[in-house]
């Protein structure tokens, strides 16, 4: 899980984007964008559960993964747009999006400023707005002084439940792998696209059908959240997966990808 491998990159607004393609040529493409401090290599355990089907089109935003680092601070509408590059450069007209987390973040945006090109939104471990900003002002401290190792056990126990870290372990060092592979630019730059946000008004906007995807115990983005996620976009269902924290799609792969292909098959299959 410490990198994605078989990556092609594209230039999208002067950046290198690595992404990868699995799932059928000819089937109808799902975007899936990653949290922070990951890469595509999260996915590794759920993309099997649509790759029989759907074209699964997983990608490294920009300051993370094999993806490029330009020079921060970034926005969450920036990294829409990077995903909407990214379509264009592979002449993809629309695409299911699957998103947790920051990628959730930037899934809100493609829904309310790109309509024309999402058909559904799965909205995971996400929310709109992420407040205190001296929070995030203490973790880039430990970053700079101690550099992404500083905070890894503490994401881990975020990102986990201690029940699963317990029984878990293999699991846990991929994901540790993979939170020391990120770019310490990259996380400051990307991070602090999460300290600005602010985009509760713009989910009324989004007209796309929805799935708000909430773990139980996800202190990151919790339940409360999630619920104004659902309340404020139309046509949105929420489910809340029961013993997870915020990697879910990790926690509890089988429910995750029983609930995520249900809902784009329903889509899917009214298109």
């Amino acid at each position: 899980m410490t990198q994605l491998h078989d990556v092609k990159k594209v230039k999208v607004d002067g950046t290198d984007v690595a992404y990868r393609f699995d799932g059928p040529e000819d089937g109808r493409v799902v975007l899936v964008a990653n949290s922070l401090m990951a890469n595509g290599s999260m996915w590794d355990g759920n993309v099997a559960a649509l790759a029989d089907r759907y074209r699964v089109l997983r990608y490294d935003k920009r300051g993370h993964g094999a993806s490029g680092v330009s020079e921060g601070p970034y926005t969450i509408a920036q990294l829409a747009d990077d995903a909407v590059g990214l379509l264009d450069a592979l002449k993809i007209e629309k695409a299911h999006f699957m998103g947790l987390s920051i990628g959730g973040m930037i899934g809100q945006q493609l829904g309310a400023r790109y309509p024309e090109r999402i058909l559904s939104l799965s909205l995971c471990n996400t929310a709109s707005e992420m407040p205190p900003r001296s929070l995030w002002e203490e973790r880039f401290e430990i970053a700079r002084t101690q550099g992404i190792a500083g905070l890894v056990d503490g994401t881990i126990k975020r990102w986990f439940t201690a029940a699963f870290i317990e029984r878990a372990p293999q699991e846990i060092e991929k994901v540790r792998q993979m939170i020391l592979g990120t770019n310490l630019n990259g996380y400051i730059a990307c991070g602090s696209a999460v300290r600005d946000m602010a985009q509760s008004t713009m989910l009324l906007k989004i007209k796309a059908p929805t799935l708000v995807l909430s773990g139980r115990d996800d202190p990151a983005c919790t339940v409360d959240q999630g619920t104004v996620l659902h309340r404020l976009i139309d046509n949105s269902k929420m489910v809340i997966i029961e013993q997870a924290a915020h990697l879910s799609n990790i926690e509890q792969p089988e429910i995750f990808n029983r609930t995520v292909r249900q809902f784009i098959d329903s889509v899917d299959d009214a298109l």
